[in-house]
């Protein structure tokens, strides 16, 4: 499994990666491999701002659907739209075309309430 050193992750199994201001949002490899083939993203919350925690979307696998969380708060600006015809982005590329929102981050300190990669790798017994 695959857990890359500058992301930030949740309890929730969401990962967090920052750029400037702005923060992509995904699921990371364990919660992919967990929940088996993707095959729907939904996310109505674009353009929304939400609290840290909050659900902003859905992830359907073949047996199962999941609530995404919101890993902090802020305005969600971006939907990545790949997923829309390729869900299975989210399987193959979870870190980098299976990004799922970027955010425009409401409180950056947020960010240190956050698990580092070791951290998470502990949490999940990986």
């Amino acid at each position: 499994m695959n857990f890359p050193d500058d992301l930030k992750y949740s309890k929730d199994h969401e990962w967090i990666r920052v750029e400037d201001n702005v923060a992509y949002v995904g699921i990371s490899d364990f919660a992919q491999k967990e929940l088996g083939d993707i095959v729907y993203v939904e996310v109505e919350t674009v353009e929304e701002e939400l609290d840290q925690n909050e659900v902003f979307g859905t992830v359907e696998a073949v047996k199962t659907v999941s609530d995404l969380f919101m890993p902090i708060s802020g305005k969600i600006i971006a939907f990545n739209d790949d997923l829309t015809g390729e869900p299975e982005l989210v399987n193959s590329a979870p870190y980098e075309k299976g990004w799922m929102i970027k955010i425009e981050m409401k409180d950056p300190s947020e960010i240190e309430s956050l698990m580092s990669a070791e951290a998470y790798k502990e949490m999940v017994g990986a």
